[in-house]
């Protein structure tokens, strides 16, 4: 089933978004989605309430990391915040440790909620990313509060942007982190990524759009185009701070919408 999304967060009380950590000793920092995405593309400059998109019809929700720790979630649901997004793993090394109190969490103050995984496509083959992955949190169970397994995939922390890799090599990548997902929970994973990197580093000789929700990053009041293979989106993340903790997403339609994909 295809369902739009787009993501709106009214601004107020702004929080810094989080920078990069230092590389931890397995080699890699702790990443945030969409870390990497502003650092090449920018926050877009939007400063106030006004610059937000348009809500009707939408839902408000939120990702967050361990950079925002131990969340309160009750303050998060209060001020509008329905879904959220948590990042459960990074590569083959790292795991969340604040997943539990993030996962469960927003779980219990009513939100519906699933974990990503911030790909590192250099470091270990998709199967194996994706094995981790579904072992530490991205699993899928069809109750109506859990949202698919989402893939975090954008531009590489540590040198060349679409890590030394040619459209084919990454797009066969991604494909095998999403057929390893598929073949664990039965659900296609979201695909969280920029037009401009996909664009770049994937291309289109893939249609990922048939059977992936696209989870599109893009700092701005209005969406822009979409990347290629994908006809629409299913949640807008477009603002790294604001009112909720973490970054602002929006997903494009309405709550009941996004109980069914939460459940089917």
């Amino acid at each position: 089933m295809r369902t739009l999304i787009s993501i709106v967060v009214i601004v107020t009380g702004l929080t810094p978004a989080p920078a990069s950590a230092e590389p931890s000793p397995e080699g890699s920092a702790d990443h945030t989605a969409g870390s990497q995405i502003r650092e090449h593309e920018g926050t877009g400059g939007l400063r106030t309430a006004e610059d937000s998109p348009p809500t009707d019809g939408k839902v408000p929700g939120m990702d967050v990391s361990s950079h925002q720790g131990d969340v309160d979630w009750k303050s998060a649901w209060d001020k509008g915040a329905r879904f959220a997004y948590v990042k459960a793993t990074e590569g083959t090394h790292y795991r969340n440790p604040k997943y539990s109190q993030q996962y469960d969490g927003s779980r219990t103050v009513g939100m519906i909620r699933g974990a990503y995984h911030f790909a590192l496509p250099d470091r270990a083959t998709g199967a194996a990313q994706a094995n981790f992955f579904v072992d530490n949190g991205g699993g899928w169970t069809p109750d109506g509060w859990t949202l698919p397994p989402a893939l975090d995939v954008e531009y590489n922390p540590y040198g060349e942007i679409c890590y030394d890799m040619d459209q084919a090599a990454m797009t066969a990548w991604v494909k095998s982190f999403s057929d390893t997902v598929f073949a664990r929970t039965k659900r296609h994973p979201v695909i969280y990524t920029s037009t401009n990197w996909w664009n770049k580093c994937v291309g289109g000789s893939v249609e990922f759009g048939v059977n992936n929700p696209l989870w599109i990053a893009h700092y701005s009041s209005k969406l822009g185009p979409l990347p290629v293979g994908f006809d629409f989106h299913t949640i807008w993340q477009w603002r790294a701070a604001g009112h909720f903790p973490g970054d602002q997403n929006l997903f494009n339609g309405g709550f009941d919408q996004l109980r069914r994909i939460a459940a089917s």
